[in-house]
């Protein structure tokens, strides 16, 4: 499980432990829901991808893992107008997942030699 190496997988399975402990008590059953599956959904496509035989399948699961941080990032900046979370906890949350986004797309670009967002910032890709 070479994948636990990788700094992107433990900032973002560590987001998803943060994510679950600032909603476990949110009431907006649906809302908590999605946001907790999109942070889940991000180490976890990461880790799957990793394991797969190939390098074109590690990149699938990579740009998969990147959709749905793109996903936690908009429910973050739900969750933080809809004030279910306070501002200063929200913008750490939110400042962690936009890394984690820019890691994924500096692996992505490492792996395959490109990535489909032309202004995106790569650095930090271990």
């Amino acid at each position: 499980m070479e994948y636990q190496k990788l700094t992107v997988w433990q900032e973002s399975f560590s987001l998803a432990v943060s994510i679950h402990s600032a909603f476990k008590t949110c009431r907006d059953y649906g809302l908590k829901d999605q946001i907790s599956r999109s942070a889940v959904s991000t180490p976890s496509n990461i880790a799957e991808g990793e394991e797969r035989e190939t390098r074109k399948e590690s990149v699938r699961f990579l740009y998969y893992a990147k959709g749905s941080c793109g996903e936690l990032v908009t429910q973050l900046m739900l969750a933080k107008e809809f004030g279910y979370i306070e501002s200063d906890l929200a913008d750490s949350l939110l400042v962690r997942a936009l890394k984690i986004s820019k890691m994924i797309a500096g692996l992505i670009k490492y792996r395959s030699g490109s990535v489909k967002e032309p202004s995106a910032i790569y650095d930090n890709f271990e």
